[in-house]
């Protein structure tokens, strides 16, 4: 799978970017694509490597990307990207392109993308786990991991992001969010048991069924 430069500039997590934090993502940005133009180039950089390509303080770089190992797993799982943007927006042959059909589409791009990365997705949690937490400067815990998948469920759900509202629609992009991904499928598969196939098929019920009582709700706070 082809490695893509795109990187969302958003905050995992984040309703409202302030300018920091786009400023945050704009840096970020440009450590991963310098990242993965290195990589594309058969090397394995350094973050002192990427931080100089990317013409970027080397201190802050490691701000970012405290070790090697975790800024190399962030651009290595880039390349999801792409392929999962095209499903999202490619409806199946013969079949409507409602909300919650792009919901589907999406849940099953990131199960199996999940399931086929797995080791990969892994080392980022532990790596992510095992970092200390850290604040800005308005003592605000920052994210510690990429914001691919909240990219990802924005775009599924952009048709009814008008309908449902600001509140409801973070509500239901934080929600998903805890229901998708590796995090779901080791909830599944490392607690409950499931197969693949079954863990795939919880993740996709309970999707659709956060969407439509999103829907269903009148507009109002949470």
């Amino acid at each position: 799978m082809p490695l893509s430069r795109a990187v969302s500039e958003r905050p995992e997590g984040s309703a409202a970017p302030t300018g920091r934090e786009r400023q945050k993502g704009r840096t970020r940005k440009a450590l991963l694509a310098a990242a993965v133009e290195l990589l594309a180039t058969g090397q394995t950089p350094s973050i002192t490597e990427v931080a100089d390509a990317a013409e970027i303080s080397r201190r802050t770089a490691y701000r970012y990307f405290p070790t090697q190992e975790q800024l190399l797993v962030e651009a290595a799982l880039e390349g999801l990207r792409p392929s999962i943007v095209d499903t999202v927006e490619t409806p199946d042959p013969g079949q409507p392109d409602d909300p919650e059909a792009r919901l589907d589409r999406t849940v099953l791009a990131l199960q199996r993308g999940a399931v086929a990365n797995e080791q990969l997705l892994r080392t980022m949690i532990r790596l992510t786990v095992t970092r200390p937490p850290s604040t800005d400067q308005d003592g605000r815990t920052e994210p510690r991991r990429g914001y691919r998948r909240i990219e990802w469920i924005e775009l599924a759900l952009a048709p009814v992001r008008k309908e449902l509202g600001k509140k409801r629609f973070e509500r239901l992009v934080s929600a998903l969010t805890v229901c998708l991904g590796i995090d779901a499928l080791i909830v599944l598969r490392d607690l409950r048991g499931l197969s693949d196939a079954e863990a795939e098929a919880v993740c996709l019920w309970t999707a659709r069924t956060l969407l439509r009582a999103s829907l269903a709700e009148k507009s109002g706070g949470f």
